[in-house]
């Protein structure tokens, strides 16, 4: 085999698109949505087919494995391997045309489904596969896959709407399928002609889900009209790689309806689910109450839900009304269907965390079972995982019988694998024995190939070998997968890690990539500097992946002085978002400061660390020394070595709002209210602080400020200076004592910091977690405390931010109904303005920074009519619209406290 080294020399001189064998795009590839890892010796980033086959044609030449990938969402494990990972999603991403005429469109295998579905939709068609990652998984991927989704149940699988596929080989060779023998590799058609009763028997009896294996292979019978395209479909990237496909479109229903049942328990709703299918359903989903959890009290009653989508109101009424259903919902508009689906769609992350707290892994997402059979299944399920000593919440497409399932293996210990391989082998059996497939839509990979014997007799299963020797005699693509399979209990990607609670957070991050998701303009944040720059490393999950990796110590050998894992964490804004929109509750944020505080323990930092990192200290001695105005003036000529140059610094205010508040604001009489002093609002913005004064006043609160000199400690926790983000909170609750009432924080990121990052900092001290407990936000304060008080009508339209940690920590609900009190109508501005804190201000971000106020805020405040109110509660969204928009954007309570009756402050 070749050198690493001699063979990316070679690919480099080769190809055109990128080449990469450094440590940290292998470490972004070792894993995909599995519980596998598998080490690559390098990834290329093919920049046309041209580029595959050269690929292709290098690697066959050397000895090297080659794995097509496409969003790495593969939950299998399929999409890892030890050779040459291909990345299609660089440049091979593009939808080639598309026909609304024929129904059909031209796609390169990297191009997400999302994409294809948007540009089809104003044609009134879509495509019909559409799994739950569908706003990040590939075309190509879901070919690899033969994905299906919840409108399978109408439109079928992705095999079932592929009419063309051009396939490269290991080795480079070209074949262009469809139907027929033109373009299929030599030897083909004579197996199928020398195997005619093994098609027609071993794989005889199937039904829709039926996908394990080369499932598909069946297609080229001759009475099934020799689909070539169509047996490809599901190799699993173990035959060749896909450089572009042709793919038919259905016609979207103008205005489907959402029937939502409700049965006693996941049992009732599994058995009826076979019955709806003559009422012709666009889908059949089902879900138990241990996985929908909360957001149960949004749906009809019942212990279990079907989710069925009609073409219409009609339609929807009549299978109502013949479901044996205990209780039942109709939802018309399309933002509630979303809403609900959403619960669905998630439900992949969401079944990861169990109830305790625990997490739970895939391994047996997929299986899948004739409709009419999936009760009984389910039963039998249960109580297998009982006796295993296991849990788990199956969910998934009930009206095809296709269970999705994360269960609470012990992945780690020596005992928990054996238990993990045992239960497998019982599962499969179980599968097999009502007549199902080990896989209903995400390949079997490794996690599953290894059983593919107890599914196939061995007939089958020398048949499969023999396909695959026809398409890849020298084994090198994907090996280990399908044919001649790893154990499923090899490759386990927890057994590199050592044993750490920051080890277990990290392994948290199963990979289902939403933090991927190129659905850009809905109410999320996470993650806005992958939206920016479209790279893996700058994402949720590639951090992840190479934190993993840094733990692990193979790829990433320099541990927490990584240069690798530090250079990912750069642009990583620490907005949080990833702890909210993150199915698995990944808090990226945390581990940035985790890992800079190792990373620069012993050593000089850089000095945007202690400039910005050390703010409200620095901001303190100047307001003590009355230097506000010496120091404005200065700021406007000189920039601070150190920080960006292109980003000018906020004016201090020339009276701190504690001075003020001393001075002029005199009692309350009602109940009392601790209103926090943080740094922004001491020092950089009073004027909400003043703002909010009044309008408590006004509510019949008695705002005061904490005894002494308090700070949440966020700059320092933001930078990584965890021990000196400890001292700051010892003293701060010290000056607090036991809290008089809610603390009400203005700044929505130190509520945050004071909430979340309070208690895991001082775990110890009880006095942390009060004061934790007591932190209300300004709404939330109002709402709470002075529920009967009317604001000020303003009736006028907002635009604006909402806080990236309101929306991951704190949550916007009492802001939106103060806002509807207040007459003030529309929503402000998903994503994240960009600025966040320190990140804006550090050198190498600027482009970065703006980038991501462009991608919702600053058109939100440009496509602004006259007279909107232009909302932002923190200070940060609010410096980035004043720099950005020239606009000035205001603290709601700022709103509403001018448009109070004029009342003069009380003096003390």
């Amino acid at each position: 085999m070749t050198a690493p080294g001699e063979l990316e020399r070679t690919l480099r001189a080769n190809l055109r698109g990128e080449v990469d064998f450094g440590a940290a795009a292998r470490a972004l590839t070792t894993m995909d949505a599995s519980n596998y890892r598998r080490v690559p010796v390098g990834v290329v980033a093919p920049y046309d087919a041209a580029d595959v086959a050269a690929a292709l044609a290098v690697c066959a030449e050397a000895g090297v494995p080659v794995v097509p990938r496409g969003g790495g969402t593969s939950i299998a494990g399929q999409a890892t391997g030890t050779g040459v990972v291909l990345d299609l999603t660089r440049h091979m991403d593009s939808l080639v045309s598309l026909d609304p005429a024929a129904r059909t469109a031209v796609v390169q295998p990297g191009l997400v489904l999302d994409r294809l579905r948007d540009a089809a939709r104003p044609h009134g068609l879509t495509f019909g596969p559409d799994p739950s990652t569908h706003s990040r998984c590939t075309l190509g991927g879901m070919i690899g896959n033969n994905a299906c989704g919840a409108h399978s149940v109408a439109w079928g699988t992705t095999a079932d709407n592929v009419a063309e596929l051009a396939v490269t080989a290991y080795g480079g060779t070209e074949h262009r399928l469809s139907t027929g023998w033109a373009g299929a590799p030599a030897g083909l058609r004579e197996l199928v002609e020398g195997n005619l009763a093994v098609l027609r028997t071993g794989m005889a009896g199937g039904f829709s889900r039926r996908i394990s294996g080369y499932g598909g292979l069946d297609a080229l019978l001759p009475e099934r009209g020799v689909q070539t395209a169509r047996a490809f479909c599901g190799a699993e990237g173990t035959l060749g790689v896909v450089t572009r496909a042709v793919v038919r479109l259905v016609e979207a229903p103008r205005a489907p309806v959402l029937a939502v049942l409700g049965y006693a328990d996941e049992s009732a709703a599994a058995d009826a689910a076979a019955g709806l299918l003559p009422y012709g359903p666009l889908t059949v989903e089902g879900m138990a109450a241990d996985l929908v959890g909360p957001a149960a009290g949004r749906l009809p009653r019942g212990g279990a839900w079907l989710f069925v989508e009609m073409r219409d109101e009609g339609a929807a009424r009549s299978l109502v009304r013949a479901a044996d259903a205990v209780d039942g919902l109709l939802v018309t508009d399309p933002a509630g269907q979303r809403a609900l689906w959403r619960i669905r769609e998630d439900a992949a992350g969401t079944a990861t965390r169990m109830p305790g707290g625990g997490m739970a892994w895939p391994g047996w997402e997929d299986c899948a079972v004739p409709p009419a059979r999936l009760g009984a299944y389910l039963r039998e399920f249960r109580a297998l995982l009982a006796r295993h000593g296991l849990r788990g919440s199956p969910y998934g497409h009930f009206g095809e019988g296709c269970v999705h399932v994360r269960i609470d293996f012990d992945l780690v210990s020596a005992p928990g694998v054996a238990r993990f391989r045992a239960f497998s082998g019982e599962l499969a059996d179980l599968v097999v024995a009502h007549g199902g497939s080990l896989s209903g839509e995400h390949g079997d990979g490794q996690a599953r190939a290894e059983l593919l014997p107890r599914m196939y007799e061995p007939a089958v299963i020398s048949l499969f070998e023999a396909y695959k020797g026809i398409w890849d005699p020298s084994g090198g693509m994907n090996p280990g997968m399908l044919v001649r399979p790893a154990r499923l209990d090899e490759h386990l990607r927890f057994a590199v890690l050592p044993a750490s609670p920051f080890a277990q957070e990290v392994a948290r991050c199963v990979g289902v990539a939403k933090c991927r998701s190129e659905d850009a303009g809905g109410p999320g944040v996470m993650c806005p500097s992958y939206r920016v720059t479209g790279e893996e490393r700058h994402s949720t999950r590639g951090r992840a992946r190479l934190l993993h990796e840094m733990l692990a110590g193979e790829v990433v050998t320099d541990g927490w002085r990584s240069a690798e894992v530090a250079e990912a964490l750069d642009l990583c804004l620490g907005c949080k978002g990833c702890l909210s929109d993150c199915p698995v509750g990944v808090d990226m944020a945390s581990y940035k400061a985790e890992f800079l505080h190792r990373h620069w323990s012993g050593r000089l930092r850089p000095f945007a660390h202690y400039a910005l990192g050390g703010l409200p200290a620095w901001l303190r001695v100047i307001a003590a020394l009355r230097l506000a105005r010496a120091a404005n003036r200065v700021s406007r000529f000189l920039r601070i070595p150190g920080l960006e140059r292109a980003r000018p610094l906020p004016a201090l205010a020339v009276e701190p709002f504690s001075r003020w508040w001393g001075r002029a604001a005199g009692p309350g009489r009602g109940p009392g209210v601790t209103l926090w002093p943080d740094t922004f609002t001491q020092y950089l913005a009073p004027e909400a602080g003043r703002a909010a004064v009044r309008v408590l006043r006004a509510a019949g609160l008695d705002p005061a400020p904490p005894a002494g000199p308090v700070c949440c400690g966020l700059t320092y926790v933001s930078t990584g200076r965890l021990d000196r983000a400890r001292t700051v909170l010892r003293r701060t609750l010290d000056a607090v004592g036991d809290p008089r009432g809610p603390v009400t924080v203005l700044e929505p990121s130190c509520a945050a910091a004071l909430r979340t990052d309070l208690p895991v900092l001082l775990p110890e001290d009880p006095r942390a977690h009060r004061l934790a407990a007591a932190v209300r936000t300004f709404a939330e304060t109002l709402e709470e405390y002075a529920p009967h008080w009317q604001p000020p009508r303003l009736d006028r339209p907002v635009a604006g931010q909402t806080h990236c940690h309101q929306h991951a920590v704190l949550g916007d609900a009492a802001d939106r109904r103060l806002r509807e009190r207040a007459g003030l109508t529309g929503d402000l501005s998903g994503g994240c303005c960009g600025l966040a804190g320190n990140f804006g201000f550090e050198p190498g971000h600027h482009a970065v920074s703006v980038a991501c106020a462009e991608e919702q805020l600053l058109p939100s405040l440009r496509a602004a009519v006259p007279g909107t109110e232009v909302l932002a509660d923190g200070f940060s969204c609010r410096t980035q619209i004043a720099q950005l928009s020239g606009g000035r954007g205001r603290h709601l309570a700022e709103v509403l406290a001018e448009a109070l009756p004029e009342t003069p402050p009380t003096p003390m």
